[in-house]
């Protein structure tokens, strides 16, 4: 396990809750001025672009389970790293969560049974959406976002793109999917605001794992299908070795 590697997971996790999930709760329903649907999708995919340029080179930029276990089922993430990364990425959400209600709550008009931008299916759904149709979007979006994420990260892509074609993926995937489920495609975001919404969050936070993760798991091996070319794994670069 390599510590800063862990370190800016977790980093890199905070930052897409913390701001994508903290556009959802205090900016999208600002009044007069509110962003919107379209603003939060935005905000999720601004998170994800503005990491990959920052921490890319340091632990790939997963910031998502699901990625973590997708790259491994497609070939180009290391199986004995998963665990690290996805407790890294768990930690930076769930804090992400605790510093965004410290701040949402200092509000008067913040309400926490709106959902604190927690997932959910049924009536919990924007969309009142049911369970099977929740989990075919997540299944969908997840694994359609991971595809991205291979084919801009393979050895022949465009250099230098890929955090753009990834950030524009997961917004696309965001407009589709907020009204069906609040969007998760990532359990990390999705574990830090559900143990704040407490409840029927909590209850069916189970979906938001399941799904998100067999999603990226389809994505990875569809590419690895249909790609058999090696390419490098998405995993960082070690610092060099200071010369002596």
């Amino acid at each position: 396990m390599d510590i800063r590697k862990c370190g800016a997971e977790a980093i890199g996790t905070f930052w897409l809750t913390f701001a994508g999930c903290g556009s959802a709760v205090i900016a999208a329903g600002f009044p007069q001025v509110g962003i919107g649907l379209l603003g939060v999708s935005a905000a999720f995919g601004l998170t994800v672009v503005t990491m990959a340029y920052a921490i890319g080179h340091i632990s790939g930029c997963h910031l998502n389970p699901a990625i973590t276990i997708g790259l491994a089922a497609g070939g180009r993430f290391p199986t004995r790293d998963i665990a690290p990364y996805v407790i890294s990425q768990v930690v930076g959400g769930v804090f992400a969560a605790a510093l965004l209600y410290a701040i949402a709550s200092g509000s008067p008009e913040f309400d926490l049974a709106k959902g604190f931008a927690a997932n959910g299916y049924g009536e919990h759904s924007p969309g009142h959406y049911g369970l099977v149709s929740c989990l075919l979007a997540e299944v969908v979006l997840t694994m359609m976002f991971l595809f991205v994420i291979m084919g801009a990260t393979h050895g022949k892509a465009p250099v230098g793109f890929a955090p753009l074609a990834i950030g524009l993926c997961l917004t696309l995937v965001h407009l589709v999917g907020i009204p069906v489920t609040n969007l998760s495609v990532n359990p990390a975001r999705s574990t830090g605001p559900a143990l704040f919404a407490g409840g029927w969050a909590i209850g069916q936070l189970w979906l938001f794992w399941v799904a998100p993760l067999v999603g990226g798991a389809l994505g990875g091996i569809l590419y690895r299908w249909l790609s058999e070319q090696p390419s490098a794994q998405v995993t960082g670069i070690a610092p060099a070795a200071p010369a002596e």
